[in-house]
């Protein structure tokens, strides 16, 4: 072998020599490198950032003066790297279609005897509409006109899903549901878009309200966390409630209706079945902090009764639940303790169902009222005209309020009713979409409310 090719052999084997001398050195002295795989992220190094010239301050200060902005500064790259300036156009397009209900929809129902009119609540365009409460609309006519329409931004009504009419005054208080968080109350005469007379800020998710007029105590139902919070009646803006009634021992689960027996002292309240825990419990006070994690869980719907004065972590007196009770969606329920009778909407079931104040577990309605006659369709609000032995019921389902006798049951047809659209128009019942998906293997828009 040539000279020069044995040297650089030589070299070569010199070099490999270091090379494996230095990366076992490397190994040995580097913990990185030492490292074995274990299935999951590991740190491998720590390498410091560059230190700035003044401590603290690693971006470059801008005066909140200062003209310049990200936008102008992207379109000054974009001119120089292009030669051209690049212009942002506002497009102003008509949707394809739209999927919308343009009747109103009644979620709530409440009667003046002193001025003989009903009062029904329109959830989809967040408005109160006035009947003669003898109103019926004819099959012929395509709706009934209202005696006045009190709605608009003014009102600060938004998915206004409780009602509550006083019978002296005749003041009509409201409930929004999941936006704007508040109660507000407006005069007999009301009417148009007007600001209410008075106003109360109440936890999110409010739904039903009842009053005591005897001790001048409102009572309102909260759906999440499930509670009743007791207020003076007068309240209005940041006012505290008086007590509280809530916690896990409570029996309450997604709160919707709520009812008073002020002859026996009793709270019934409606629930839907979705619950959770949470972490302190409960009590006299309005909650901090959500639910606990992992605490979900549905159960069987329900009517909860409580004494009229319970406040705090109080378990329920007795619960009327199971497969016997027909419950499905128990929304707004209406207490007659003239009677002695608790009337309940039963939105999934397309029903009125009416049970004694007494009972408890397992037991079947007094009466049911329910059939294609009936036109009850989706029932959200029920309200007991004891003074001219009444049953007033609001269908979310077909546009329409129907009222019956106070001991109607069965398949019966309406006394009257009161129809905002056409006979045959359907109701989408559409409130409050939070998202929307597309299934492109049914071709199907899913929006969930």
């Amino acid at each position: 072998m040539p000279r020069a090719d044995r040297s650089g052999h030589n070299a070569a084997v010199c070099v490999l020599a270091l090379v494996i001398a230095g990366g076992s050195w490397l190994a040995w002295t580097n913990p990185a490198i030492q490292r074995k795989p274990a299935g999951f992220p590991q740190l491998v190094s720590v390498q410091p950032l560059p230190q700035p010239a003044v401590p603290g301050q690693i971006c470059e200060w801008s005066p909140a003066s200062t003209q310049s902005s990200l936008r102008s500064a992207v379109q000054e790259q974009e001119q120089t790297a292009s030669g051209k300036v690049r212009t942002s156009v506002t497009l102003d397009r008509p949707p394809v279609r739209e999927i919308r209900d343009p009747s109103p929809t009644f979620s709530a129902v409440a009667v003046d005897p002193r001025d003989n009119e009903i009062v029904l609540q329109d959830e989809n365009l967040f408005q109160l509409m006035i009947y003669d409460r003898m109103t019926n609309t004819p099959a012929s006519a395509s709706f009934s006109e209202p005696k006045r329409v009190i709605g608009g931004l003014r009102t600060d009504m938004e998915f206004n899903c409780g009602l509550y009419v006083d019978p002296q005054s005749g003041d009509i208080y409201s409930v929004a549901n999941d936006t704007v968080d508040t109660m507000v109350v407006f005069s007999r005469q009301a009417s148009g878009n007007v600001p209410p007379d008075r106003e109360l800020h109440i936890p999110h998710r409010g739904y039903a309200l009842a009053v005591n007029e005897a001790s001048k105590e409102l009572f309102l139902t909260v759906q999440d966390p499930p509670m009743v919070v007791v207020y003076n009646k007068y309240a209005q803006g940041k006012d505290k409630p008086l007590r509280v009634l809530r916690g896990n021992h409570t029996g309450m689960a997604d709160a919707h209706g709520i009812g008073l027996d002020t002859k026996n002292g009793w709270i019934f309240v409606s629930n839907f079945g979705g619950t959770a825990s949470y972490p302190d419990s409960g009590g006299n006070s309005l909650p901090h902090g959500g639910m606990a994690p992992g605490s979900g869980r549905y159960q069987p719907p329900s009517i909860t009764v409580y004494p009229i004065q319970a406040s705090g972590d109080t378990p329920p007196l007795r619960t009327i639940a199971g497969p016997k009770t027909m419950l499905n969606w128990p929304a707004h329920i209406y207490v007659d303790d003239q009677h002695g009778e608790v009337f309940v909407a039963n939105d999934a079931d397309d029903s009125v169902l009416v049970f004694k104040v007494t009972d408890d577990g397992d037991v079947a309605p007094t009466r049911v009222l329910k059939g294609p006659r009936t036109q009850i369709k989706n029932p959200t609000g029920v309200f007991v005209d004891v003074a001219h032995d009444e049953l007033a019921v609001a269908n979310m389902g077909n546009h329409r309020a129907t009222i019956y006798a106070r001991t109607a049951q069965g398949d019966s047809p309406p006394l009257r009713a009161i129809r905002n659209a056409d006979l045959n128009s359907q109701a989408l019942m559409i409130g409050n979409p939070g998202s929307v998906a597309y299934d492109s293997k049914r071709d199907t828009i899913i929006v969930p409310n």
